[in-house]
């Protein structure tokens, strides 16, 4: 008897006793089609349709699919077993957002099932990025992908999202900035880049961006120094110093950034900058002095914090903020904090 055609959607093949199962890709719902009682070749025939092997990815989203289809925007966090990106993975469940459970680490890392904030992730090395984060992507169509690796990573990390044509939340500083803005440029990617993702420290950059803009020229003359503190693993200098400095530079303020004293020894941290030492492994504290040409006059800016979940709460708002940003399809590809805070987007 003939067999009529089986309409099913691109699928994996599998062999279980006297039956051939077939599993379709998104799903679990099985049927089985009885094979012939007749002597069986030692190898099943070709079947004239398409077939994809379910790949790690995809089984492993299959089994930690959440229960509920109304899930919230979902996000990808590249860096989760790094401290920022573990704030971030418990600041985005605390707001609904759900935490897709694959990630990009280091090489060491790669195969390994790691468990962040009670969840479990697993996580991929250097190699096959692009096939995972696509098989992610097609789970996942309203994907934004949020970026907390390390410096030297974030210009082929964010090659590597705008060839795959996912939009991401940038935190990680370093790289070259130029050369980053111009990749998402290209693509068309939407994208939020940021060197600083604190929520009130964003408005005291666009404070200074504002400043910089009204009064072009009103330090003219004045040296400037500048001291930043951050947790001794944090090889580059701050992100937000460059900003800043950027902004004395349009107020008439000569300053290289190479110029920028970095204090990462935790003693001179507790003893000089008056760091807490509960927060040695996590803080960064700001100091900008400016002295008129006679020294007569000075002016002092900081801004200290503690802990990572300001940045964490930041980069949540972000998250939904481009998300809105998507929905809607604005012309406008590439946004920073300050956007953010300007739409008053800040929870």
């Amino acid at each position: 008897m003939a067999a009529s055609p089986l309409k099913v959607p691109t699928i994996v093949l599998q062999k279980r006793q006297s039956h051939l199962v077939l599993f379709s890709k998104g799903g679990s719902r099985w049927s089985s089609v009885p094979i012939s009682q007749k002597k069986r070749p030692s190898k099943l025939p070709l079947i004239s349709m398409a077939t994809t092997a379910t790949t790690p990815v995809q089984t492993f989203l299959e089994k930690s699919a959440p229960s509920s289809q109304n899930i919230g925007i979902p996000i990808m966090v590249n860096g989760c077993s790094g401290k920022m990106g573990k704030a971030v993975i418990k600041a985005a469940e605390a707001a609904g957002l759900y935490v897709v459970p694959i990630s990009f680490g280091c090489e060491e890392e790669s195969g390994q099932t790691l468990e962040v904030c009670g969840k479990e992730f697993l996580v991929h090395g250097p190699s096959n990025r692009e096939s995972v984060l696509a098989s992610v992507l097609d789970k996942f169509p309203n994907l934004i992908v949020v970026d907390y690796t390390v410096p030297n990573a974030v210009n082929a990390n964010a090659e590597l999202y705008c060839k795959v044509g996912v939009p991401f939340v940038m935190g990680t500083t370093g790289g070259d900035r130029n050369l980053l803005h111009k990749t998402v440029e290209d693509s068309k990617v939407y994208a939020v880049i940021s060197p600083q993702m604190g929520k009130q420290v964003v408005a005291f950059l666009a404070t200074m961006e504002i400043m910089a803009e009204q009064f072009p020229g009103a330090f003219s003359g004045y040296s400037l120094q500048v001291m930043e503190s951050h947790q001794a693993s944090k090889v580059d200098a701050s992100g937000t110093a460059k900003a800043v400095i950027s902004c004395f530079h349009k107020l008439g303020v000569s300053f290289d950034e190479d110029q920028i004293q970095m204090i990462r020894d935790p003693k001179h941290q507790v003893n000089m900058v008056g760091v807490p030492e509960e927060h040695l492994s996590g803080h960064a504290f700001h100091m900008y002095h400016l002295t008129s040409p006679d020294e007569t006059v000075t002016f002092e800016f900081q801004h200290n914090v503690c802990g990572r979940s300001i940045y964490a709460e930041g980069t949540v708002d972000a998250v939904i903020f481009l998300a809105k940003k998507i929905e809607s399809k604005d012309d406008k590809k590439i946004y920073n904090m300050i956007d953010v805070l300007r739409e008053g987007n800040m929870r």
